[in-house]
């Protein structure tokens, strides 16, 4: 007999699935076939946490899985230290969270511009987190007011957020309520601090950050889906320090950054790139200021890594 329910846990050998049983919901611990593996040979991960799967139960009372339902949408990246192959990192999400830190570790726009393109590609909403707010003195307002109204003015939710304001942290727990949500940011930026409020339950331990580099140590080792006791769920990731971009060509980039795709319609060339072409519609906004010189400074860079892969 077949079961249907969601991957909560993700081990890399074993997966915990949820699932409805006489009433109530129980966990079992199940296997994916080699087959999955050799079909997705491009993925270092061919199932994810948040993926609806069907399995059978084995008389050892484990799983094996033998269905991976079709995904409303996923996070992926390039897989990290040298590995072949992408890594999804979480799948079937309503909504995501880049969290950045405004010091300890400092914001780190080409991290969060990167998300950004992925989300926008793979139909994630995404909402944008500048934690450690009690860190500010006088002389970061400025960095603040120009982190929130250039990325409110591209229709990103911004919001600003301290382990100390307890008005704020509310607010996000509003934000998180009957959604399935992931947070995403570097390591060090305060996410398991902000999920230990959110869901005291968690309890996960917090990590130091380097006075050397102002790196966060990893806290998380695996995905996991935790259920919140207001409603919803809210994944809980490892740190991630880099974020590499899959499938997409340099062409399409700029449908992934919203303040061009007006301009883009008004180049001569329907390949144009925005970084040298002649007549090119977003290279001129740029240069009559509709574009901020921030964001046009990313998109360059990106599309150098894209260019140069």
């Amino acid at each position: 007999m077949a079961h249907r329910g969601r991957v909560v846990e993700s081990t890399g050998s074993w997966y915990e699935i949820a699932y409805e049983k006489n009433d109530h919901t129980a966990t079992i611990k199940c296997r994916l076939p080699g087959r999955f593996r050799l079909e997705d040979h491009h993925l270092t991960n061919p199932i994810a946490v948040g993926d609806v799967v069907q399995f059978e139960i084995n008389e050892d009372q484990s799983g094996s899985i033998e269905v991976i339902e079709d995904r409303e949408n996923y996070l992926i990246r390039k897989s990290t230290h040298h590995q072949e192959g992408n890594q999804i990192l979480v799948a079937n999400i309503d909504r995501a969270y880049v969290v950045q830190s405004l010091k300890k570790p400092r914001i780190k726009p080409g991290f969060l511009d990167r998300f950004l393109v992925t989300c926008e590609a793979y139909q994630v909403p995404v909402h944008i987190i500048l934690n450690k707010l009690d860190l500010a003195n006088e002389s970061d307002q400025g960095t603040i007011d120009k982190f929130r109204n250039l990325y409110s003015s591209l229709g990103y939710k911004v919001l600003l957020t301290s382990i100390k304001n307890e008005a704020a942290l509310e607010k996000l727990k509003q934000d998180l309520k009957d959604n399935t949500s992931v947070f995403i940011g570097p390591s060090g930026v305060g996410k398991t601090s902000l999920m230990n409020y959110i869901e005291p339950s968690i309890n996960r331990k917090v990590g130091a950050i380097s006075s050397y580099n102002e790196k966060g140590k990893h806290t998380t080792t695996f995905a996991k889906l935790l259920p919140l006791h207001f409603g919803g769920y809210l994944v809980d990731t490892p740190g991630i320090r880099e974020f590499g971009l899959v499938n997409i060509e340099p062409w399409e980039l700029s449908l992934f950054f919203p303040e061009m795709l007006e301009y883009r319609q008004q180049c001569k060339f329907n390949n144009c790139t925005h970084s040298h072409e002649p007549g090119c519609g977003v290279m001129q906004a740029f240069e009559e200021g509709y574009i901020h010189p921030d964001r046009y400074d990313s998109y360059l860079n990106i599309l150098d890594s894209l260019e140069n892969k």
